[in-house]
């Protein structure tokens, strides 16, 4: 990540000052009068350093959420005036863009519907319930363009940028908008809720969102814009086609679509075999196993590295080929990234060797298990993590044995 403009470390400095004294809760005029240089000349690299500072002095992300929104809204004219190139049309980020434009729409309609009921008695909640239930269940799609977010675009981020744990708080805040749409859901589907209630919650969930669409635009689109190399968008753009894109047509697969040669190469044609005392495989007949295991697999090396995942035909979480290579811990949102580390640690010390979780996840209850990789010495090598639906499974009673299969 190159900052473009001069002077950048002492605006960041005094940014940063400024920051802190807005979250202290000192005297906002007097702060934007003391720091007006910097303010009306900050950069949206200059806003992903002064957040990148602010979590390596130890400010927790949800810290940094709840004060953020009072320094963006002093910072908004001097960052939405910033000039950037903006992505060609058929690109991973135009896609990206173009998503939230369409959802902007939406939200928009959700708008136009809250004003027809307004002044209205709790009465017709069960009407207004009726009209936006399915609406905002159709928000649940939205969930892909946050997916293609975490798993494409902020691997690739992640090795350009030197500053580039902000983007652990963004996943934070996808969080929070993934956790009130949930609850908008349930509320609405709830007789018994009090209009009050969920107007409250509805502000909250369009605050979010359309602060995130502000956070995207003004500050990560413009710096990942001029951060990544062509080849590494056309890249991103080709691992897109495995999600949806939500509110909008997909776009056509076409011969410019196609990734480098060297990506378009099978990992099977490579003429490799596994020998061992147990019986030998091709790469290309470990590679279908692997692919055709009714069970999600990931793989992290001994120094934390993504190594490997399979495409299992249904997978309960996504992965994207840009994760391999990436931090195990920039896989995760803060507020569960702990854990990881805690059972890496006690693997990496030989004081654990499995760690076992469970979750109720669309209906399914899945069973997640990790478990640790050492060489015949003992040395530790890595985790293997195996997720897999075991809801009949739960449910077996006595026997089916093979004769009885039809």
């Amino acid at each position: 990540m190159s900052e473009p403009t001069t002077n950048s470390d002492k605006r960041v400095q005094d940014l940063l000052a400024f920051s802190l004294g807005m979250m202290n809760g000192e005297n906002g005029a007097e702060l934007v009068e003391r720091y007006k240089e910097a303010i009306e000349n900050v950069t949206p690299y200059d806003m992903l350093k002064l957040e990148d500072k602010q979590l390596e002095m130890g400010i927790s992300p949800d810290d940094i959420k709840r004060d953020i929104e009072k320094i963006i809204n002093v910072l908004f004219k001097s960052l939405n005036s910033y000039q950037w190139e903006k992505p060609k049309q058929g690109s991973f980020l135009y896609y990206l863009m173009l998503e939230n434009d369409a959802f902007t729409y939406k939200l928009n309609q959700i708008k136009k519907i809250l004003r027809s009921y307004k002044g209205r008695e709790q009465s017709d909640f069960a009407t207004l319930s009726q009209e936006l239930l399915p609406r905002f269940k159709e928000f649940e799609q939205f969930e892909y363009h946050y997916i293609k977010k975490e798993n494409i675009l902020f691997p690739y981020l992640e090795k350009n940028w030197t500053s580039y744990r902000p983007l652990k708080v963004m996943w934070s805040i996808h969080d929070d908008i993934r956790r009130s749409l949930k609850k908008l859901i349930a509320m609405l589907d709830d007789k018994s809720t009090q209009w009050q209630e969920l107007n409250i919650l509805i502000g909250k969930y369009f605050s979010l969102v359309f602060r995130m669409f502000q956070k995207e635009n003004i500050i990560l689109f413009p710096v990942a814009s001029s951060s990544v190399s062509k080849d590494a968008w056309q890249t991103m753009h080709i691992q897109s086609f495995e999600y949806p894109f939500p509110f909008i047509d997909s776009p056509q697969k076409t011969s410019s679509n196609a990734a480098p040669q060297a990506a378009e190469q099978p990992l099977g044609a490579i003429s490799n075999t596994i020998v061992s005392e147990t019986g030998n495989l091709s790469t290309e007949q470990a590679l279908l196993i692997f692919n055709n295991l009714p069970v999600d697999i990931t793989v992290v090396d001994e120094n934390d590295k993504v190594l490997f995942f399979n495409k299992a035909k249904e997978r309960f979480f996504p992965r994207s080929p840009a994760i391999v290579g990436r931090s195990v811990q920039n896989c995760h949102p803060p507020e569960s990234v702990h854990v990881v580390e805690k059972i890496i640690a006690a693997f990496r010390s030989g004081e654990k060797d499995k760690a076992d979780f469970w979750i109720q996840m669309r209906g399914q209850f899945i069973l997640i298990q990790y478990v640790a990789l050492r060489n015949p010495k003992g040395e530790y090598k890595g985790v293997l993590e195996v997720s897999q639906d075991a809801t009949e499974t739960r449910g077996l009673q006595g026997e089916k044995r093979l004769l009885s299969w039809e």
